[in-house]
């Protein structure tokens, strides 16, 4: 026999309230019409379902077991509507991101860790990659967002572009390194020391090579390549080699006093670093929140990072 779910809500109601009249109150109908219906589910039921001439009204064993599955119901309908509140506000979910290693480890994944102590109930699954292959995730829906530096006039067709910080690079090394406590540094003063090449073919690995060179140093020793951000600060904590970094890399590494930025003017790059999504498919609300989270939390940065920048780092 198939039960209604509104009669089994409706006797949980009954039983809780104290009685019919109350039951009827708080489930918003009348008195005569939440008998009526009581009087037809014991009809269809067979047994009945509240002692007969009990004051106050008694339920039967029956009657009780049919409520606490309707407590259930309730429950369940409680939790559903919760979840979809959670997620239609941008509060649960998932979000699919993927961005370059350099940017992701050092300065995006302190920020998913403030995000997500805000908002727990999203997930974020994330991953590594440069332009072409985040712009190929995008294209085919694996990613939901992609953070990386892209020159504006050259986002690929079909992506959305948000710039969220201007390119800056700086020549980092460790803060015990001699040239960190020279106020003024020159070519001759920087030739001698070994460099730490970003991965081949990233973008940071032709800003080395391109700032290097307007900087009149053609030929240098690379004396460790690739590896992650993390084998880079250590190897520079563990010796006087030399590389090239996004600033916002540095700063966002002041606190482990790690790594340092040298006071020498590097041409800036073309490229912004930015989020791309596909424009022609709809953002989840969970994809959509970190999204404009990201976009608050480097508005603040960017003006962090112009101040102490051109204080200590690019003044000369």
């Amino acid at each position: 026999m198939k039960i209604d779910p509104n009669h089994l809500h409706m006797l949980a109601a009954i039983i809780d309230s104290g009685g019919l009249s109350e039951g009827a109150i708080a489930l918003n109908k009348s008195q005569p019409s939440l008998s009526r219906t009581v009087a037809m589910l014991e009809a269809r039921l067979g047994s009945r379902l509240f002692e007969k001439g009990k004051r106050p009204l008694r339920p039967t064993e029956l009657c009780q077991s049919l409520a606490d599955q309707g407590r259930i119901i309730l429950h369940a309908s409680e939790a559903a509507r919760q979840v979809a509140e959670l997620y239609s506000g941008g509060k649960a979910g998932t979000a699919r991101i993927s961005g370059t290693p350099i940017f992701m480890d050092g300065v995006i994944s302190n920020m998913i860790a403030t995000f997500q102590g805000a908002f727990p109930e999203i997930a974020i699954h994330q991953t590594y990659g440069y332009l072409g292959d985040l712009t190929e995730q995008l294209n085919v829906g694996n990613v939901d967002l992609a953070i990386c530096p892209v020159c504006p006039d050259t986002v690929p067709e079909g992506l959305s572009f948000k710039p969220i910080l201007p390119g800056r690079n700086v020549i980092a090394c460790a803060p015990s390194h001699p040239l960190a406590r020279k106020s003024a540094i020159k070519l001759e003063d920087i030739a001698p020391y070994p460099w730490i090449a970003p991965p081949a073919g990233s973008p940071l690995y032709e800003d080395l090579r391109s700032a290097l060179a307007r900087i009149g140093i053609k030929d240098f020793k690379v004396s460790f390549t690739g590896g992650s951000l993390a084998s880079i600060i250590s190897i520079l904590a563990g010796s006087e080699s030399l590389t090239v970094l996004p600033y916002s890399v540095v700063f966002m590494q002041s606190n482990t006093k790690n790594v340092t930025a040298l006071p020498v003017r590097l041409e800036h790059p073309s490229r912004e670093l930015g989020v791309l999504w596909r424009d022609d498919r709809p953002i989840r609300p969970a994809v959509l929140r970190f999204r404009k989270y990201l976009e608050s939390e480097f508005s603040g940065l960017a003006k962090r990072i112009e101040e102490k920048g051109r204080n200590i780092v690019w003044r000369n």
